[in-house]
C-alpha cells in the first residue's frame, strides 16, 4: 500500500462499504494503519477463523477476498478515493492468509504477523508487481494476498524445519 495521508475520514465510515474497507475504522489510525489493521485482524483470526478446518477456511478466505474486492471498489466510489491508506481490509485478508494452518500458539502467530508485515512493506516480487501493475479493488487486494501467501509459505517451511511450537 502506498504511504500517503488518508483522504478517508471517520464520517465516511457511515457508508457500510467504507466501514468494512477501513477494517471497522482501524485503517484510520494516524500511525502505521496497515500494521494497526494487521494487529486488529489477529483476535478475529484467534477467536474465529483459527477454529476452522482447512477444508472450510481456504474456500472461506477465497470468498472473502472476492467480496473484499467488491467492497473496496464500492468504498473508493463512496469516499471518492483511489488506493487510500485507510483501506486496510486487504491487510486483514493478507494476515488471515498468512495464518491459515498456523498453530494457535503465540510464537507461531507472532512469526506469521512479522512475516506478513515484512512482505507487505518490502514488497518482493510478486507483491511489487501486483502493487504496481494491477488497479482497482483487485489491485488493492492482490498485493496483500501475495504477501500473505509468501508469509504462509515461509511460516509453514519454518514450522516444518525448525519445529516452532
Amino acid at each position: 500500500m502506498n504511504a500517503q495521508v488518508s483522504r478517508i475520514r471517520a464520517r465516511d465510515c457511515r457508508h457500510p462499504a467504507v466501514l468494512l474497507a477501513t477494517g471497522l475504522g482501524s485503517g484510520l489510525s494516524p500511525w502505521a494503519p496497515g500494521t494497526v489493521a494487521s494487529v486488529v485482524a489477529l483476535p478475529i483470526w484467534w477467536f474465529g477463523l483459527s477454529t476452522l478446518s482447512l477444508a472450510i477456511g481456504v474456500p472461506l478466505l477465497i470468498v472473502l477476498c472476492a467480496l473484499a474486492v467488491w467492497v473496496v471498489n464500492m468504498a473508493c466510489g463512496a469516499a471518492g478515493v483511489g488506493d487510500d491508506g485507510a483501506i486496510v481490509i486487504d491487510e486483514w485478508l493478507g494476515m488471515w492468509i498468512a495464518l491459515i494452518a498456523c498453530p494457535r500458539t503465540l510464537p507461531a502467530v507472532l512469526t506469521a504477523f512479522a512475516l506478513f508485515r515484512l512482505f507487505d512493506i518490502a514488497k518482493p516480487w510478486p507483491v511489487s508487481w501486483a502493487d504496481r501493475e494491477v488497479g482497482g479493488g483487485l489491485g488493492v487486494m492482490l498485493d496483500d494476498v501475495f504477501a500473505g501467501i509468501l508469509a504462509l509459505a515461509v511460516l509453514q517451511l519454518s514450522l516444518w524445519g525448525l519445529d516452532i511450537p
